[in-house]
């Protein structure tokens, strides 16, 4: 681990004003850490200055709140906690699911909400700094999982620069939902769609978000909608715990007379990015949910797949997990 300076921070001004006075020094915000702490230790992060923004955790920041626009939830709430809310289990399964499945239970307890969507990918030749080529760690080095060992990399969403698979659970929850983000810096406070925050690798795989430099998550907010209640997220891996998905579904259904009125599907374990599978969607709407939709949909979600050899096989089980979660969430009962 490269040495740092570390600042704790007791308000969010102080916060994006530290960032914003370190120039060109690469700063980091520190929540749980459980990421960020990891890569700093196998050397692939390197940042100068740590600004520790745990103090702000006791404020609103760190809440989980329900309205009639719906559910606001802080950036410091920790996942366990909102996972474990009665509310949000009941009012929003899929997002609790979601959680619930990712990790283990103490790192649950310590990641924050905001750090999690942030969480970088697992690809073992970004986390392993001998490897010279990777495009993410290393602009114009190559990617060396284009032709290596790649069984767990993306089929949507890559490119010639950069296949590596986003890891997270949460994301595909909030992109299904249609969630918004708040975001905060020295500049001011401004509000975008979740599903803008991340961004495709193309050319330039280095650059996962679009947050500006010294920019903070504040919060998300998920809408009130009537396809909540009908949702879940389905996780597969290879194992049962503590395992990153090889393919998963958000899925939140409108159903009207047995026909889909409405719905929102996201995928994870397949893609380089949170993947709103719009084409699915769109292929179920105003159709009643049997097998023959529900493979219509899987087929349209996976239409622009590409697999890479080692990863061929997750085409077809990414296909049958949204499927399965299709089905799955047309016979819930609520």
């Amino acid at each position: 681990m490269q040495p740092f300076v570390y600042e704790r921070v007791s308000d969010w001004a102080a916060a994006t004003q530290a960032a914003s006075t370190a120039g060109s020094a690469p700063a980091s915000y520190l929540a749980g850490g459980t990421t960020l702490v990891d890569l700093m230790k196998l050397d692939v992060m390197r940042p100068e200055r740590l600004i520790d923004i745990n103090a702000l955790q006791d404020s609103r920041y760190g809440r989980i709140a329900f309205g009639q626009s719906g559910l606001r939830l802080g950036a410091l709430v920790r996942m366990a906690d909102a996972a474990d809310h009665p509310d949000v289990r009941h009012r929003y399964p899929v997002i609790a699911q979601a959680l619930q499945l990712a990790a283990s239970a103490q790192l649950r307890n310590m990641a924050s909400l905001g750090g999690n969507v942030l969480q970088r990918t697992r690809c073992t030749y970004f986390r392993d700094v001998s490897y010279a080529a990777c495009n993410k760690r290393n602009p114009g080095s190559g990617c060396a999982a284009l032709d290596g060992i790649n069984r767990t990399h993306a089929v949507l969403g890559g490119s010639d620069h950069c296949i590596a698979t986003y890891a997270g659970d949460f994301a595909q929850a909030l992109i299904a939902l249609d969630a918004t983000v708040d975001l905060a810096s020295a500049d001011g406070a401004r509000t975008i769609p979740f599903a803008k925050l991340h961004r495709q690798p193309g050319n330039t795989p280095d650059q996962e978000t679009t947050l500006r430099p010294g920019e903070l998550i504040v919060s998300f907010t998920v809408p009130a909608a009537s396809w909540l209640r009908r949702s879940l997220y389905l996780k597969v891996r290879d194992r049962q715990s503590y395992e990153f998905a090889l393919a998963s579904a958000a899925v939140a259904l409108d159903l009207a007379d047995g026909a889909v009125r409405n719905v929102r599907i996201a995928l994870g374990g397949v893609a380089t990015v949170p993947w709103r599978a719009v084409e699915a969607e769109a292929a179920l709407r105003g159709k009643a949910l049997d097998d023959q939709t529900a493979m219509a949909a899987a087929d349209a979600a996976f239409a622009g797949a590409q697999g890479h050899g080692g990863n061929d096989f997750k085409i077809e089980l990414g296909k049958r997990t949204l499927r399965r979660a299709l089905q799955q969430a047309a016979a819930l009962e609520i």
